[in-house]
């Protein structure tokens, strides 16, 4: 069996909103590009586990997960995202080995910053009002039905 074609990675990041209804990303440090915090999910830990420490080793914050707000399938990676809108209950942002830079960010912006399939992430949890989305896309853009103005 071709475990390489059949396997998949789970993820998991956090919109982490503001008081002023912003959404913090992050500038990754390997590849420049502006997404939610988060990160792989490792064997052994629980979904919200994982979400805290993913959080906690890019920004330094302490959040409060509030809902799931989308499940995402990154079908050239095989990489499912789980993405939760979360409010900030302590710590303070700082730099990391894995973020160069932080920006609290309105829609409009996030749509500038991040590339398609990262910006509706973001979109998503800020205007959640309903089940969680289910999309896929292949890194950068959506695939099928799924675009960004919905």
């Amino acid at each position: 069996m071709d475990h390489h074609n059949t396997q998949h990675s789970v993820s998991v990041a956090g919109v982490i909103i503001d008081d002023q209804g912003r959404a913090l990303l992050t500038q990754r440090r390997d590849n420049n590009h502006w997404e939610a915090p988060g990160g792989i999910l490792e064997r052994d830990e629980d979904i919200t586990t994982g979400l805290l420490r993913e959080i906690h080793e890019e920004t330094g914050l302490q959040v409060e997960p509030v809902t799931l707000t989308g499940v995402y399938k990154n079908m050239t990676r095989g990489i499912i995202a789980l993405v939760f809108q979360c409010k900030l209950i302590g710590g303070q942002l700082a730099e990391t080995d894995e973020t160069r830079a932080f920006r609290w960010v309105n829609a409009d912006e996030v749509q500038e910053l991040a590339s398609e399939a990262f910006a509706i992430r973001v979109l998503d949890a800020m205007h959640h009002d309903r089940a969680p989305a289910i999309r896929h896309h292949d890194g950068v853009r959506l695939l099928g039905s799924s675009q960004l103005n919905e």
